[in-house]
Parts: C-alpha cells; sequence; structure tokens
C-alpha cells in the first residue's frame, strides 16, 4: 500500500508529460500529492478487508 501510494504522489507531477524521459528528477516537490489513483487503490483495499470481515469470498 505503502508502495503504491508513494509511486501515485511521486509520478503526479509527470502523469501528463511527454516530455524527455530521464530518470534524474526529484522524489517529492510542491506538486506531489496524492491523486484518484491512491483513493481509488484504498477503497479497493477496504473493500477486501470488510469483505474478508464478513466472510464473503
Amino acid at each position: 500500500m505503502y508502495g503504491a501510494i508513494l509511486g501515485d504522489m511521486i509520478g503526479a507531477p509527470y502523469e501528463f508529460d511527454r516530455g524527455d524521459k530521464t530518470k534524474d528528477f526529484p522524489l517529492f516537490s510542491k506538486r506531489s500529492v496524492y491523486t484518484d489513483d491512491s483513493v481509488m487503490t484504498l477503497a479497493v483495499a477496504e473493500a477486501l478487508l470488510d469483505a474478508r470481515e464478513k466472510g464473503v469470498e
């Protein structure tokens, strides 16, 4: 979960950037925020845990 959310935040500033592909970039900046991808990941995880607690398979 941490990896998915951190990856989302790190990549958020570059999500629609079609420019130069490089590995030289800051991991976090003022534009590093969570996106709807993180929200949906957490919602799916919560639904799976709720189903597990209720015995739904």
